[in-house]
């Protein structure tokens, strides 16, 4: 009527609710973070739950199947949780306090080097004390505020009691809400929908198993291997290498160094054979534990779990990084339903 193509409109209509919804989603990203930590409990626990479901009596609700869940898990953290992150804490303590003195000291003192590296000994302990300076100013203060940080990306210390009672709740109605969710869509699509639910949930569930396992093992291997060399802070430094190793690419790097600094600044004599350890374990972890836990549709080429990284670090910081892998795998798991979806709609 005024010399305006209604497609144009449309199109115009289209990108204005496109950027809306984009505006909402910033405005509550916090609270989104909440949900997904929620999801992602509720999908790891979800085969507990089930077994333990199956298990009770027919009458047994997927409430009480969760709650006992809780309980067990409870009382696991109480009893073991506990005393290692008192013992963690101890260690962290002692390692801050002993740092500003240890820096002042020659770090290679009682390290033997290869012979090609005696006549250049005088530079490499120089170039180790400025990185250890560097460790002490920049990778503590960011270690003991990365706690800090992960929690400005969920909210606050209420937000993280939140999670598990979400979790809850999503354990308990999960196959309700799923239910409401195939139903709320036209007939001819509900098919798609509760296929790519299907997907989504599978796939978060072997992530988190496998973050899970991945952190277990890296804590395991790296306890055992320091303590039984005589490091010091052997199990501060394999909870924060496990901890680390939740960031993919990242995170089992900086792991690694922080391994490494701490093990030159406290005196420990084989550098070497650390090295040759901390080696041998990523290649074992990237090449064989994690592709066998990793399973089809999870595994994403390293490239793009790099750019991923990257990004999520610039867009959501720690959380941000935590996420970037499950986003773009459940972004494929998605394309491919579609793409499946279209390919059998017209067999129909």
């Amino acid at each position: 009527m005024l010399g305006i193509d209604r497609r144009v409109l449309r199109a115009a209509w289209t990108v204005f609710l496109f950027v809306l919804v984009l505006a909402a989603i910033y405005q509550i990203r916090r609270e989104l973070v909440l949900f997904a930590f929620a999801l992602f409990l509720a999908n790891l626990l979800s085969p507990v739950v089930e077994r333990v479901h199956w298990l009770i009596p027919p009458s047994g609700s997927r409430g009480l199947a969760a709650a006992l869940v809780y309980l067990a898990l409870g009382g696991i953290f109480v009893s073991v949780a506990v005393p290692v992150g008192t013992t963690i804490a101890e260690e962290a303590a002692g390692l801050a306090n002993r740092l500003p003195a240890e820096i002042q000291k020659d770090p290679l003192g009682n390290v033997k080097l290869p012979d090609w590296l005696e006549p250049i000994r005088p530079r490499v302990t120089q170039a180790i004390r400025d990185r250890m300076a560097q460790f002490g100013q920049n990778v503590l203060p960011m270690l003991s505020t990365a706690g800090e940080q992960l929690l400005s990306g969920i909210g606050s210390l209420l937000s993280i009691i939140l999670v598990p009672i979400l979790s809850f709740f999503l354990l308990k109605d999960g196959v309700t809400i799923r239910r409401a969710l195939v139903h709320a869509v036209d007939p001819g699509a509900r098919a798609l929908v509760d296929g790519t639910l299907t997907d989504l949930h599978l796939l978060l569930a072997r992530y988190m198993r496998a973050l899970l396992f991945l952190a277990m093992a890296t804590f395991i291997s790296y306890l055992s291997f320091l303590a039984l060399m005589g490091v010091s802070y052997a199990l501060l430094l394999a909870g924060i290498a496990a901890t680390l190793e939740v960031i993919p690419v990242v995170g089992p790097l900086a792991g690694a160094a922080v391994v490494l600094l701490v093990a030159v600044f406290s005196g420990f004599p084989h550098l070497l054979l650390l090295i040759a350890f901390l080696g041998a374990y990523r290649v074992f972890q990237d090449y064989v534990l994690s592709p066998y836990l990793m399973s089809e549709g999870v595994e994403i080429h390293p490239v793009l779990v790099l750019l991923g990284v990257i990004a999520g670090e610039r867009l959501g910081g720690i959380p941000g990084m935590f996420f970037a892998v499950p986003l773009i795998a459940g972004l494929r798991a998605i394309l491919a339903r579609m793409r499946k979806h279209n390919r059998e709609a017209p067999a129909s």
